[in-house]
């Protein structure tokens, strides 16, 4: 099911929060919590109810084993750290299985010269996320960071749908004590208006900006065979504008539906394209995900204490299992790798004392992460040469003299060849990567919410743009192929 949908908005969305509200004003927290696991089951079953027994297959030998550890004993003959071992490895190898076995097929059978069949596994959703959760859980739990939790609290920590299918990754040490927390069982005006404006916010970013970015990346990426200047460039900063967009709305729309119930998931997007050097950036984009490979690969791999060449090694690793992380493919592994060496250079260029002038810091960054996205959104090799050789100018520059021609420009049509296609691409590209720089993006607005006239204009505006754009076309969010 997608946020984007009028089923989850007018239907789901709508009958999960009244009878949990109906059922914990009622002082029965206890059901009101069960019949939201069941709801957030539903939920994740309506893509395929077939693979309902894996995450609770997952959800129940995780809790298990997080119990098992939380009392400091092992079990069968293994003491704790090997056991965790093994839960560990359980997890991973349950994600491999799902992610990893037909890229490992198909690299076996190019490097050997074996004709191993591919499975075509299908990849269920949200598994790369609550897979990664439950490490953390299963780690600390080793580590004497959990205690003994209700079942209850860790199955919604687990599957509560506002952040079960794309993130944020939530930490059980954030989450599970609001869960036990009776005032959040009580309906808060202040919290539904807030996560309505949330919502709404997210659904626009969506449905009118990232959906038609994504129009014209697509167009240029899967369709066109040769890229021209203006359109690679075009084209680039379509998808780091769709990525950007569609991304950050999901994250709007994710807490502004936790919200409704009382809960508060941890900041995940805080304007990354406002970054001024790489590590900012990362500081800012996927935040849960840069905690975990911090805390759960990075430190324990010896994190920043061990010698120069040895944090160079950690972070280059802990940035390729991360491009792993994100796709089965080699491009998704160099994408990593460009991140891992652009943070090592970041390294040694602080170590030299020197800086840059703010624009030309912001100037880099950007850019670099530009052309990164590239190789992130490329489905070949041959995919981001053509886009990267068309930025580069190698298949020709071309001024068309319509781009004077504002008119024309704007309402361009997307599957033409005209000139018009390319500089309307372009500068709307352009513009949208301005507004990102100049405007307040929605973390900074609900810091600044009230629930007056004021942002009741925004959100009405908003919700019903977006809902008008949604009768056109549904488009799932790019961090479910993830």
């Amino acid at each position: 099911m997608l946020f984007n949908s009028y089923i989850f908005i007018f239907l789901f969305l709508p009958i999960t929060f009244a009878v949990y509200f109906l059922l914990g004003g009622n002082r029965h927290a206890q059901t009101a919590k069960a019949w939201l696991v069941v709801a957030s089951l539903f939920f994740y079953g309506w893509w395929n109810p077939s693979y309902l027994g894996l995450i609770l297959g997952s959800l129940l030998f995780n809790f298990t084993a997080g119990s098992i550890l939380t009392r400091g004993r092992g079990v069968a003959g293994l003491s704790c750290k090997a056991f965790m071992l093994v839960a560990v490895a359980a997890n991973i190898a349950l994600l491999g299985y799902f992610k990893y076995t037909d890229f490992l097929i198909a690299n076996s059978n190019q490097l050997l010269g074996t004709s191993i069949p591919l499975q075509n596994i299908v990849l269920p959703l949200a598994l790369s996320f609550f897979t990664f959760q439950q490490i953390a859980y299963i780690v600390d739990s080793h580590r004497g960071l959990t205690r003994e939790y209700d079942f209850l609290n860790y199955a919604l920590f687990v599957t509560f749908f506002p952040q079960l299918i794309a993130g944020p990754i939530v930490h059980h040490s954030e989450m599970m004590p609001q869960f036990s927390k009776a005032r959040n069982m009580v309906l808060s005006q202040r919290n539904i208006a807030a996560g309505l404006f949330l919502f709404a916010i997210g659904l626009f970013k969506k449905t009118v900006l990232a959906d038609t970015f994504g129009v014209w990346s697509t167009f240029g990426f899967d369709e066109l065979q040769v890229l021209s200047f203006f359109r690679a460039w075009g084209t680039s900063l379509s998808y780091t504008m769709q990525l950007y967009f569609d991304f950050s709305g999901y994250v709007d729309m994710a807490t502004g539906a936790a919200l409704l119930f009382n809960i508060r998931l941890p900041m995940n997007f805080n304007s990354p394209y406002r970054a001024l050097d790489i590590q900012d950036f990362w500081r800012r984009w996927h935040i849960t995900l840069s905690r975990f490979l911090r805390d759960y690969i990075y430190i324990p791999l010896g994190g920043n204490r061990k010698g120069s060449l040895r944090v160079a090694a950690n972070i280059m690793t802990t940035f390729l299992i991360g491009g792993l992380w994100h796709g089965a493919g080699w491009t998704f592994v160099f994408w990593g790798g460009l991140h891992g060496a652009a943070l090592i250079v970041h390294r040694l260029w602080k170590m030299t004392g020197q800086t840059l002038p703010r624009w030309a810091a912001w100037f880099v960054t950007f850019h670099f992460v530009n052309v990164a996205w590239v190789f992130f959104r490329a489905t070949t090799w041959d995919d981001a040469m053509k886009v990267l050789s068309g930025m580069c100018g190698f298949n020709g520059v071309t001024v068309y003299r319509s781009l004077y021609r504002v008119a024309e420009v704007l309402p361009f049509v997307t599957n033409s060849g005209e000139p018009l296609v390319v500089l309307g691409q372009f500068w709307v590209a352009a513009i949208g990567a301005i507004t990102l720089i100049a405007w307040r993006d929605s973390l900074e607005l609900r810091r600044s919410f009230r629930p007056n006239r004021r942002y009741t204009t925004l959100t009405s505006v908003c919700a019903v743009s977006a809902l008008l754009t949604m009768q056109t076309a549904v488009s799932e969010f790019l961090y479910f192929n993830f």
